[in-house]
């Protein structure tokens, strides 16, 4: 609970860190100030790019008292602008899934390795950052809660599948090692309703532990506050929902 009396401070900078293959990749790193223990958060960036709303999230959890790390999936296109650089990546076909994976658990992995770490590290993501929010969660047993926000791309054809993306996420479903919380627009095309259903229906059938939210009168990239898409009320509610979550799963020390 903020309360106006309390000490505050935080500390953000980019630092480096192993990725896939053990290549040095860079990442934006945000934390407060103080002792801890602090749970850890690895953000992942949406397709647009490792851009300035990553950079205020990133922030925003470190305000809440997380260790946040927001890795650059994009670090071996080069560097520029970040819309370039996104259009750069999605010009060559995305970035990898097991690339991806890589990436995501190095930064996993340099978090449980701070001192002030209290145990427990989640994983949050929004558009094909939940998608691989969802995937390395899937892949990795080193998470303990995971957040897709309207993650397009979990739910694949046949025809969508690629060397970079060989095989569908919800295929993975059965390997979910935490905890899932799912954020969804009623109006969004990827994910639609109907896929969000299907994976629902999958996560069930495994038994796995998750809460989705579908948000009527929104669409993709809700959170966006910089674009059209962007709605106020269900994106204040989406981010309380997200922070109560990750209380429940991520505040104890292990």
């Amino acid at each position: 609970m903020y309360e106006t009396n309390m000490y505050e401070g935080m500390l953000a900078e980019t630092i480096t860190l192993p990725g896939a293959n053990d290549d040095i990749i860079n990442a934006y790193y945000a934390r407060p100030m103080g002792q801890g223990p602090f749970p850890g958060i690895v953000v992942i960036h949406h397709m647009p790019g490792w851009d300035e709303w990553y950079r205020e999230a990133t922030r925003k959890f470190a305000h809440h008292g997380y260790a946040a790390l927001s890795p650059n999936l994009y670090y071996r296109a080069g560097h520029g602008a970040p819309d370039d650089v996104a259009a750069k990546v999605r010009a060559a076909g995305g970035v990898p899934d097991d690339q991806a994976v890589g990436d995501l658990v190095g930064a996993m992995r340099y978090l449980r390795s701070l001192p002030n770490n209290n145990g427990r590290v989640g994983v949050f993501g929004t558009c094909s950052g939940g998608r691989q929010a969802y995937l390395v969660a899937c892949h990795s047993h080193g998470f303990d809660a995971v957040v897709d926000c309207w993650g397009g791309g979990v739910v694949m054809a046949e025809k969508d599948l690629s060397p970079t993306y060989p095989v569908a996420p919800i295929d993975y479903t059965k390997d979910l090692s935490c905890p899932l919380l799912g954020l969804f627009g009623e109006d969004d095309s990827s994910p639609t309703p109907a896929q969000v259903a299907q994976h629902e229906q999958e996560l069930s059938k495994h038994g796995k532990a998750y809460k989705f939210h579908m948000y009527p009168g929104a669409g993709h990239g809700f959170f966006y506050y910089d674009r059209p898409a962007y709605r106020q009320q269900q994106a204040v509610d989406g981010w309380q929902k997200i922070f109560t979550f990750l209380e429940k799963h991520l505040a104890a020390t292990a």
